[in-house]
C-alpha cells in the first residue's frame, strides 16, 4: 500500500473556523487583536499539508480559504479604491469573520462545559471495587487533528532546510513499510516522541508515507497521541 494508494479517511473532522481558532489560540491573541495576515498565511499551510497527505477536506475548508484571501486583499486597498459592499463593515473587512468565530467560540465553550459536566457526574458512580488500586493517569491531553498537521508541518520545514540530492535517490517506502516500524517503535509499551519517528527520514515522500502510518494506526486505535500541555510535544503510546 503506497502513499498514492492510501486514501486518508478520519471519522471525526473538525472544520474551518475549528482550524482557525486553534491558530489564533496557538498565537496566543485574543480573537479581535487577530493579524489577518499571519492566520491567513497559516491557514494555507495547512490547506497545503491536507493536500500533500491527500486528506479528505470538506469543500467548507477552502471557501474559507478563499474567504480569508479575499478579506486579506480588501484590508489591503486604500478604503477610497474598495469596491462598495453593505455587508462588510466599512472600519475592518475582518469583523464579520471575527463575529462568527466570537459565536462560535460561545457555542463550542458551552459544549466543552456541558462534557465536563457530564464527566464529573460520571464520577460519582465508581463501578470499581475499594479493593483494587487503580493508577492514576498521566495528565496528557488528547490531541487533535490540526495538532498532528502542525507537527507535519514543522517535519516538513525542517527538511526543506537540510534537504539535498539524497531526494532523488530516496527508497519506495509504503504505508504498510512504515506501520510495521512504527509498531516495532512503539513494542516496549513506553510512550515515543513524535519526532523520533523522523528521525532518520531523508526526503518529503518518506515523511508523508510515515505521518500517513501514524494516521491510520490512531484511526485503528492502536496508537494514542498525547500532549502534556497545550501545543507541546506529542507523545505516541501503544494501546
Amino acid at each position: 500500500m503506497s502513499a498514492q494508494e492510501y486514501k486518508v479517511k478520519l471519522e471525526v473532522f473538525e472544520g474551518p473556523l475549528d482550524l482557525l481558532l486553534y491558530l489564533i489560540k496557538r498565537e496566543e491573541v485574543d480573537i479581535y487583536e487577530v493579524s489577518l495576515e499571519r492566520i491567513t498565511q497559516q491557514y494555507l499551510e495547512f490547506i497545503d499539508a491536507f493536500k500533500a497527505l491527500d486528506l479528505d477536506v470538506a469543500g467548507e475548508f477552502i471557501v474559507m480559504a478563499a474567504n480569508l484571501i479575499y478579506i486579506k486583499s480588501r484590508s489591503l486597498l486604500p478604503v477610497n479604491v474598495q469596491a462598495p459592499d453593505e455587508e462588510a463593515e466599512p472600519d475592518d473587512p475582518r469583523w464579520e469573520l471575527v463575529r462568527q468565530l466570537v459565536e462560535y467560540k460561545k457555542f463550542k465553550d458551552a459544549a466543552a462545559h456541558l462534557h465536563d459536566r457530564e464527566v464529573s457526574r460520571e464520577g460519582l458512580f465508581p463501578r470499581i471495587a475499594d479493593s483494587l488500586e487503580v493508577p492514576p493517569e498521566r495528565p496528557l491531553g488528547d490531541v487533535s487533528v490540526f495538532d498532528l498537521v502542525n507537527a507535519f508541518n514543522v517535519i516538513l520545514k525542517r527538511l526543506n532546510k537540510t534537504e539535498d540530492l539524497r531526494e532523488i535517490f530516496e527508497e519506495n517506502f509504503t504505508v504498510s513499510d512504515k506501520i510495521d516500524m512504527v509498531l516495532k517503535m512503539t513494542s516496549s509499551r513506553l510512550p515515543v516522541k513524535f519526532t523520533d519517528l523522523f528521525a532518520t527520514v531523508v526526503s518529503r515522500a518518506e515523511i508523508v508515507v510515515t505521518f500517513l502510518a501514524v494516521l491510520e494506526l490512531i484511526r485503528l486505535k492502536q496508537l494514542r497521541a498525547y500532549q502534556d500541555e497545550p501545543f507541546g510535544d506529542i507523545e505516541l503510546h501503544r494501546v
